[in-house]
């Protein structure tokens, strides 16, 4: 019996300790944001976006990971081989695995182009170029260090900031 016990009780330690090791089993038992290794293995090096790839800068990523394992991803998109037309409205890409609610807009689970245009708008498109939803970003003056891209929590859901620019994102 008691070697039965110490056999229990190795098994036990050794999945408690597996558990513990790898990055899976905690990603899946809460929502987070990814970490830096966590954004290099799912953000894409290239993007297909209105018939070209555009090369993904990974360095300025960000994504979260909810409880059930879904991510939402962004990032930001070398378009300079886009017109400028493109360019002015398409600044990165959205990946989501869930139903968001941005800016108080729907989009379904998909990938998506976005940007932050000179008119106040956050603006998602489909990848043929064709805008899905627009609404209306806001400005934190008041941030001290603005970087390109970031997805910050925000109560039950975040801010997606392109400098001082910002979006709401809530999963719905």
């Amino acid at each position: 019996m008691t070697k039965l016990r110490f056999v229990l009780a190795g098994i036990v330690t050794a999945m408690v300790l597996a558990c513990s090791l790898s990055g899976p089993c905690l990603a899946q038992s809460k929502k987070h944001m990814l970490s830096a290794d966590e954004l290099k293995k799912a953000v894409p090096v290239e993007y297909f976006y209105r018939g070209q790839k555009a090369t993904v800068q990974v360095r300025n990523a960000a994504g979260a990971q909810m409880a059930d394992g879904k991510m939402v991803l962004a990032a930001l998109v070398d378009a300079s081989g886009y017109s400028t037309a493109i360019q002015q409205k398409y600044q990165g890409m959205l990946i989501t695995e869930a139903k968001l609610n941005i800016g108080g807009a729907e989009i379904a689970p998909g990938q998506y182009g976005f940007g932050f245009t000179t008119e106040g708008k956050f603006v998602v498109m489909n990848v043929a170029n064709d805008d899905l939803l627009s609404v209306a970003f806001q400005t934190e003056d008041a941030l001290k260090r603005p970087v390109p891209l970031q997805l910050v929590e925000d109560g039950s859901g975040w801010k997606l900031y392109s400098g001082k620019k910002w979006v709401s994102i809530k999963v719905e």
